[in-house]
């Protein structure tokens, strides 16, 4: 039958075009459509190589991804570069549904693509896109199979049945660099991938592993871990569309991380970049076992601050959720749906909030401890001078105490984390856990705590102004300040007996008290 192309439903040389300028982010974006691809064909390799082929040319660089997946016949392989022409159309049990991913994600970054494909019983075939031959018209379909190589430069370390997908003319790369575009991509596959390499899959990038990239900093087999789970993570069943139940429903798991304030807040600015930890507060929205975006979401009136740079949230859910999550077909955006933010927002902006709360108080605590720092450091240089402290002045109380005020305090776990070497720590804190207490101490092994209690009129009367003062005169007054509560810390280590720590617990109660009404302002 006769075709009119003037007539025709898609305008194919300016759909090519346009089709150019929408859907991927960015380079990593495009090269994560081809490892869906090779993941779904089951592949447990993926390399990736990025190549000068011609300087002379105006876009030198070549891309190559190759896999050891199930590979393809010639005629699939035929409709795997037609828009839409997928195998597994709105399969949900894989990483794509459309059908768009090869062709439009290859495109978005280079001029022309060629596939090559093998499988256990024939050779490789090979077909090609290229931009120049479909805007003059001169390709109108996808062309038929032939057999061929794939070339050298790719270095595919051939199994029986792969696939190998070569971009030429790469001319919307992120970068030029290739060293930038490898670093890029490295981190990228990492973070997006990270279930799929810790089950096991192998993604290479001109020779170098990718490494698993956690952005909640929990798993110690990540490229960067340390960070404490925050609460137990809370699943939620939620329909895939209310206005129809019969379509069911899916399970979100929703998992939250605290940072280490106290032992990274000393990284310098470039090394809280290069980890991730500076402009990187978010969620990291996870489609099965497949990263599709990151962002800020489901957080109804938590605004975006410094301080959420120190936690991260992780949105788990099936695929079968994916129209109340609203995925592209790009697979690296989401677009909630009313029904699933009305599900979700009220514990993630909950969270968020405490979590600000902790992280900001967790600040203030290092910013304390470097206030008493001097303080400290001279309590522990003069340690050698006092009478030792009697070995069982440590009583089962005190390592209670001190196993609680680490879970609340990180300048306390940080403590208990680092060996002493024998000799006996210094610390000032702050926890408002003891009540109306002003300043108690806590004891642990070679540990001496004065622990501070912040709501006490004395901290803000007193304590805090002193502190917070950065020269002059104040800053000798603070610190006589803090080294005379280091020693009453100290000295309570002496008294042994049960009746001298109940008789000292009771004068600091009523000193407390005396001192709250004495600084009471008129």
């Amino acid at each position: 039958m006769y075709v009119d192309a003037a007539n025709s439903i898609i305008a194919v040389d300016r759909f090519i075009q346009s089709t150019r300028d929408s859907g991927y982010k960015n380079t990593a974006s495009a090269i994560a459509e081809l490892v869906d691809n090779a993941l779904q064909a089951g592949a447990t390799a993926i390399g990736i190589r990025i190549a000068v082929r011609d300087e002379r040319m105006a876009f030198p660089i070549s891309i190559a991804v190759a896999d050891n997946g199930c590979g393809m016949s010639a005629s699939l392989l035929r409709q795997a570069l037609r828009f839409g022409g997928s195998s597994r159309f709105n399969d949900r049990a894989g990483l794509g549904r459309y059908g768009m991913g090869l062709p439009n994600a290859s495109l978005s970054q280079a001029r022309k693509v060629t596939v090559y494909s093998w499988q256990r019983k024939s050779g490789t075939h090979s077909t090609y896109l290229d931009v120049e031959e479909i805007a003059c018209s001169q390709m109108t379909e996808v062309p038929e199979p032939r057999k061929a190589d794939v070339p050298d430069w790719v270095q595919v370390e051939r199994g029986d049945s792969g696939t190998a997908v070569v971009w030429e003319s790469c001319d919307r790369l992120d970068h030029r660099r290739i060293s930038t575009v490898e670093r890029k991509i490295a981190r990228s596959l990492g973070q997006t991938f990270r279930y799929f390499i810790w089950k096991g899959t192998k993604i290479v990038v001109n020779g170098m592993p990718v490494k698993a990239f956690d952005p909640l900093f929990l798993r110690r087999d990540s490229a960067v871990h340390g960070a404490a789970l925050f609460q137990e993570p809370l699943n939620i069943e939620v329909y895939r569309d209310t206005a129809n139940p019969k379509l069911g429903a899916g399970m979100v798991t929703v998992t939250f991380a605290e940072l280490p304030v106290a032992e990274w807040h000393e990284l310098s600015n470039e090394e809280k970049r290069r980890l991730g930890i500076s402009n990187g507060a978010g969620v990291s929205v996870v489609r099965g076992a497949r990263e599709i975006d990151f962002g800020w979401f489901f957080m109804g009136s938590k605004r975006r601050e410094n301080y959420d740079d120190w936690w991260r949230c992780e949105i788990k859910f099936d695929p079968i959720l994916d129209e109340a999550f609203g995925i592209t077909h790009t697979k690296q955006q989401v677009r909630p749906r009313e029904h699933l933010v009305d599900a979700l927002q009220n514990h993630v902006e909950a969270a968020a909030k405490a979590l600000n709360a902790r992280i900001r108080q967790a600040h203030v605590h290092v910013k304390a401890g470097k206030a008493a720092a001097g303080a400290e450091a001279i309590a522990e240089s003069r340690e050698s001078r006092l009478r030792p402290i009697p070995r069982h002045s440590v009583l089962a109380r005190d390592r209670n105490r001190i196993a609680e005020l680490g879970r609340r305090n990180t300048v306390v776990r940080v403590l208990q984390k680092r060996p002493d070497g024998g000799r006996v720590q210094y610390r000032l804190v702050e926890d408002d856990g003891r009540g109306a207490v002003f300043f108690h101490p806590v004891l642990g092994n070679n540990v001496v705590l004065g622990v501070l209690n912040p709501k006490h009129r004395f901290f803000r009367n007193l304590y805090q102004p002193l502190v917070e003062q950065d020269q002059g005169i104040d800053v000798g007054v603070a610190r006589a300040v803090q080294l005379l509560l280091l020693s009453a810390a100290r000295a309570e280590a002496m008294f042994t007996k049960t009746e001298e720590h109940a008789a000292v617990e009771r004068f600091r109660r009523e000193w407390s008290e005396v001192l709250d009404v004495l600084l009471t302002a008129r």
